[in-house]
């Protein structure tokens, strides 16, 4: 089974005084990268929180988000660092006696004024000690639902492209029986063309045996038929398979193109080049999936 590389999972975890968010997100990317935002709180539980998710993400780009939030019910308090504001309303009015001294004048800081000089309100520091493991279980969890989310877009992908290849095996059926009509075709063709050109009698039959088949071996595409059917059974096999399979299906769906465009170059037969023009279209819908495949 393979994995889609989008996803989105939230989870959310409480105590009497803090919320925890996780937010993860992620999108297609050549290799596995982690984009972390975390409170200074519990910054120092990074190392572990990208462990976490490295585990579970093995390519794409991750948005991993932690958020604390205050409850709901916590009653907003000030803490004001008293000794720091008495040394602040001291100074003020020190220099608003010099000011006048001099013969100017200088307005008294007002009680708002002083609240919101930096450091006269302290913020609150929270014991980030039984946070962790909270934040660690909260990421377990959105970690599970995102794994969830990405197999089941990731099982839509597969049977895209299950889909896709059995397409493509019919349209080679189908190719691999009109060979022997378009050799004929073809023969007769040439036979026609040096008779209109020569007496039967003056033809070499050796020489234009050789000819013709020098020329159906340059039209022939059996050996592109034949790789068109190996790159579908790799795919059948990398589907079923329980290792990441994205960069393999994008080297194979290059593969299958240029199969496709041989087919089509090779052709001499509208029919042919049909199919192969079809071949092209299901290959391009495949490669499109492909590139969101972990």
């Amino acid at each position: 089974m393979i994995r889609s590389m989008t996803g989105f999972a939230r989870s959310e975890r409480n105590t009497e005084t803090t919320a925890l968010i996780w937010e993860l997100r992620t999108v297609n990317h050549r290799y596995l990268e982690v984009s972390l935002r975390v409170p200074d709180e519990l910054r120092s539980s990074e190392a572990e929180f990208r462990q976490a998710i490295a585990n579970t993400a093995k390519r794409g780009k991750v948005e991993a988000n932690l958020q604390l939030r205050g409850a709901v019910s916590t009653q907003a308090s000030l803490d004001i660092d008293e000794e720091f504001l008495d040394e602040l309303i001291a100074r003020s009015y020190e220099v608003s006696k010099r000011a006048t001294a001099r013969g100017g004048s200088l307005d008294a800081p007002t009680p708002l004024d002083l609240l919101r000089w930096p450091g006269v309100i302290k913020e609150k520091t929270r014991d980030a000690s039984p946070l962790a493991p909270l934040a660690q279980a909260a990421l377990k969890e959105a970690l599970s639902s995102l794994a969830t989310s990405r197999d089941s877009e990731g099982s839509r992908i597969e049977q895209l492209l299950h889909n896709r290849c059995r397409q493509i095996e019919t349209l080679v059926i189908s190719v691999r029986k009109r060979l022997p009509e378009v050799h004929a075709r073809i023969r007769s063709r040439l036979e026609e063309r040096l008779a209109s050109f020569a007496a039967p009698s003056e033809l070499n039959r050796e020489r234009l045996e050789q000819e013709i088949a020098l020329l159906l071996s340059k039209m022939d595409v059996d050996e592109e038929l034949d790789r068109l059917v190996s790159h579908v059974a790799e795919v059948d096999k990398a589907l079923a398979g329980s290792e990441p399979a994205g960069r393999r299906l994008d080297f194979l769906m290059q593969e299958f193109n240029r199969e496709a465009n041989t087919l089509s170059s090779k052709s001499q037969d509208s029919e042919t080049t049909r199919a192969a023009v079809d071949m092209k279209v299901l290959i391009e819908q495949m490669r499109e999936q492909v590139q969101n495949v972990e």
